[in-house]
């Protein structure tokens, strides 16, 4: 493979709950595109705007042809820093502005694919006001998440005869939460490239659901790549996952994640969770271990997204 050597900023780290994940996948990031031989500069990103523009346009090497976003979590995959690179006119990795805000909002996300056929949990996004008013409105089992994180921060599953109060909980997460009927079953999760669904890996983990812990913490998960499915639910979750990115208007590499209830008949079990619009790349991640499944390298799936950047109007 002939490569075309290119000045690549990659960003990493931001001020949000995840920026250690960001960390990791960012040097993991830097490392692969310096095995290519590309001319790479690591951009520890800070609540600084004046210190990113430096950093980005004021480099021994000049202006990069490109910018790898690993940023996670607010601020990094909302749109807010994509509006920074259309501005500077900087081409750019993963999802633009509009699809990067809306995945991030899973209400509004939840909404849009469920008009296009992707079923969804029941659920609905309320206040701190309105939770403390009017409590939930339907019974337990049920989980409370935030409305605009990543990684499962802030994620509660409250079981029956349990109690859930925004004040005593602490709740950290902003004046809005999601709260939705718990899914019982098989955590699933679908990557893809260029909107084409890689492959179903299923997660499997003694906590309740694939949280934090679990994603980046060694020994927590077994991943199952492919997952052990009939093959008509691991048809209907890539479906889901390609008709999920096209109506949220994702580009780059994506990953949906899916509750499976394998007691209801063929696939009416399957229920979209949320797509994230920049996966990890850790050594624990889910889609580079989905490339190598395919015989795609992580240095491999680096270069595949560079090649594929968002391109500011």
């Amino acid at each position: 493979m002939s490569i075309t050597p290119k000045k690549i900023a990659v960003l990493l780290g931001g001020w949000c709950s995840e920026r250690e994940v960001s960390l990791v996948s960012g040097a993991s990031i830097v490392e692969a595109l310096k095995s290519l031989g590309h001319h790479v500069i690591a951009v520890d990103v800070q609540r600084d705007l004046p210190g990113l523009l430096q950093a980005l346009l004021q480099q021994p090497m000049g202006k990069p042809d490109v910018i790898f976003n690993a940023l996670h979590g607010r601020g990094g995959e909302d749109g807010s820093i994509q509006g920074v690179l259309e501005y500077l006119g900087i081409p750019y990795t993963h999802s633009g502005v509009l699809a990067s805000a809306l995945c991030m909002d899973k209400p509004i996300a939840k909404k849009l694919v469920s008009l296009h056929g992707v079923r969804c949990p029941e659920g609905a996004a309320m206040t701190r006001d309105a939770l403390l008013k009017d409590g939930v409105p339907f019974e337990a089992p049920y989980v409370i998440k935030p409305t605009n994180e990543g990684s499962s921060v802030g994620v509660r599953i409250v079981r029956k005869g349990e109690n859930f109060d925004v004040v005593q909980e602490g709740w950290v997460y902003g004046h809005e939460a999601l709260i939705e009927r718990y899914i019982p079953g098989r955590e699933l999760t679908v990557g893809l490239m260029g909107g084409k669904a890689l492959l179903v890996t299923e997660i499997k983990s003694a906590a309740d659901f694939f949280d934090y812990t679990a994603k980046y913490s060694a020994g927590h998960a077994v991943h199952d790549c492919p997952a052990n499915l009939p093959q008509e639910v691991t048809d209907e979750a890539m479906r889901m996952a390609e008709v999920a990115y096209a109506v949220l208007g994702c580009s780059g590499v994506a990953r949906i994640d899916v509750r499976y209830d394998d007691t209801k008949p063929g696939t009416t079990g399957l229920y979209f969770l949320e797509m994230n619009n920049q996966p990890g790349f850790t050594p624990l991640s889910l889609v580079p271990e989905q490339a190598a499944a395919k015989g795609i390298s992580f240095a491999q799936l680096c270069q595949w997204i560079i090649e594929h950047p968002v391109m500011p109007s």
